[in-house]
Order: C-alpha cells, then sequence, then structure tokens
C-alpha cells in the first residue's frame, strides 16, 4: 500500500464542488484558500492559522513553456536577497494548510514558494473523494513535468528578491517524495526536508525513479521526517532508502517519530500529532540552518 492509499483510507469521501466551475478561474480564485473537498472533514480546532503581517504574500504566476503556474508566495515585505524554500503540497494541491506552512517560513526570514504543481491536470480541490482525485489528476502528473516547474520557480525567485545560492525544498507525502526527487535533479539546492514521502513503488513512463533509486548519487542533504505507524510507508522502505542512501555521499538523515502515523503535520487532519508536529518544524529550520539555506 502506498501513502497515498493510506491517505485514502483515513480521510472521509465529500461531496463534490463547483461542478461546472472554469478551472482554472477556480484555482486563480482559491489558491491558498480552504481545502480540498477530498480533504474534509477538517478538524477545525487545530488548524494553525499564521497572520501575514509583516509579509508579503499571495498568489504569482511564472510562466513555463507558455502555461501559467500559480504560486503561493510569502516573504518578508520590503525584503530582497532573501533565501528560498520551495513548499511542495500534498496531492491536495496549494490550499490553506500550504499557503500558512509559506507564511511560516516567511517569518522565519525566507522567500517561501508553493507551486500549484497540478493545474495542467486538473484542480484538485474540486475533487469529492480521495479515488477520484487519484485517478482522474495525480495520477496523471509525469515527474519531469514537475522537475520543470520548479526549476522555473527557483528562476523566477533569482529574479524576484531571492538568493538561489541559499535555497531548499521541503514537502509533505506527495511533496515529501518530490523533495527527494527534485534535490537530486538540482544539485544546486542546498538542502531539502521530506515529510513522509513515499520512498519506492513501482516504475512508470510518468514515474521511472523513485526516491530509494536517485539515493546512491543524491549530493543534496536530505532530512526525512517520518512516521513509524504510517501503514503506507513501512519502516523496511525507510530501511531501504537508508540502505540506498550508505552507498553515495549525501549525508541525508532520518528522524522516525515512534507514535506517529502518516500527515502527522497536517493540523487540519485527525492524523495530527502537535508534539512531533512542533519537534519536526524545529527539526526542518534547524537542518536548513545547518545547510546554508538561511
Amino acid at each position: 500500500m502506498s501513502s497515498m492509499q493510506d491517505d485514502i483510507d483515513s480521510l472521509a469521501p465529500a461531496t463534490s464542488l463547483r461542478a461546472g466551475t472554469d478551472r482554472r478561474g477556480f484555482i486563480k480564485a482559491a489558491l491558498g484558500t480552504g481545502f480540498a473537498a477530498a480533504a474534509l472533514p477538517v478538524v477545525a480546532q487545530n488548524v494553525v492559522k499564521t497572520d501575514a503581517a509583516g509579509l508579503t504574500a499571495g498568489e504569482i504566476t511564472v510562466n513555463v513553456n507558455g502555461q501559467d503556474v500559480p504560486v503561493y508566495r510569502a516573504q518578508p515585505a520590503g525584503k530582497t536577497g532573501l533565501p528560498v524554500i520551495l513548499v511542495i503540497s500534498e496531492i491536495f494541491g496549494v490550499h490553506e494548510h500550504i499557503a500558512d506552512v509559506a507564511r511560516r517560513f516567511a517569518k522565519q526570514g525566507y522567500l517561501a514558494l508553493a507551486p500549484e504543481l497540478f493545474v495542467r491536470q486538473g484542480d484538485p480541490t474540486s475533487y469529492g473523494t480521495m479515488a477520484d482525485l487519484m485517478r482522474e489528476v495525480i495520477a496523471k502528473v509525469p515527474d519531469e513535468q514537475v522537475m520543470g516547474d520548479l526549476d522555473a520557480v527557483i528562476a523566477w525567485a533569482g529574479q524576484n528578491g531571492g538568493n538561489i545560492q541559499k535555497a531548499g525544498i521541503t514537502g509533505f507525502c506527495w511533496g515529501g517524495r518530490i523533495t527527494w526527487l527534485y534535490s537530486a535533479h538540482n544539485p544546486q539546492m542546498k538542502a531539502g526536508v521530506a515529510w513522509y514521502g513515499r520512498l519506492v513503488g513501482d516504475k512508470t513512463a510518468l514515474a521511472p525513479r523513485h526516491p530509494v533509486d536517485i539515493a546512491p548519487t543524491l549530493k543534496v542533504p536530505v532530512l526525512g521526517l517520518y512516521g513509524a505507524k504510517d501503514a503506507g510507508i513501512p519502516l523496511a522502505s525507510v530501511e531501504q532508502m537508508e540502505t540506498a542512501l550508505a552507498q553515495g555521499s549525501s549525508k541525508s538523515q532520518f528522524v522516525v517519530y515512534p507514535n506517529s502515523p502518516h500527515a502527522f503535520h497536517a493540523d487540519y487532519r485527525p492524523s495530527y500529532v502537535e508534539a512531533d508536529a512542533k519537534d519536526g518544524w524545529n527539526k526542518a529550520l534547524d537542518w536548513f540552518h545547518k545547510h546554508g539555506v538561511a
């Protein structure tokens, strides 16, 4: 079972939203706000709210070979020369939680950029069930497309107040897997932090490699934050990844939280484990500082 399947099992289905709404228009209106239909119900009492005081925050657009890719941007207002963090979403796209994470980084002095990487395949907020979202959108997203979009976002950062000599990447679930892959794709990244991203899997035309495949040649240090109770990512796959990493020189590390399930950082979901989420956040900040993303 993959971690994505674990998401399917752990969330109740919801009614599809906004049938007939123009996809591009809806993404433009909703980027960084609300939650995907498939992620409902939200555990409202746990949701962390980070204000935008002192920040420049909101949507920008990066053109990638003629395709406009919406990106949620958060940064200290009026500042330039900022270290850069790419924030990669779960399968739900750039919703309220991902935008909040970007603002958390901005409060720490970063230019944080969270691109909507599913824009060509569909609007992830509008699918009412996890199964439909996986089948109709996520399964159609090529890794190569994602790598190209992230290259373009990094280039935009370098032209708009970011210091891309001090760039890092972090991501959650689907975005955790992408964090490993992009760290291999772009060795100019200083560091990565992967939250419970899938490490192994079947190879396909759209996903020809997985983190375990790139581990021996990985140069960028990646911190993996995983839960021992993650039904979709067994500890055996973490051990397999550690063995593969030992063949290389990236100095990547894992922290495995013994009492946490998948998505333990997602404060809007029942899987949230506050103590481990906060500890993981602090470890992520320390990791970026240690490796020059500051």
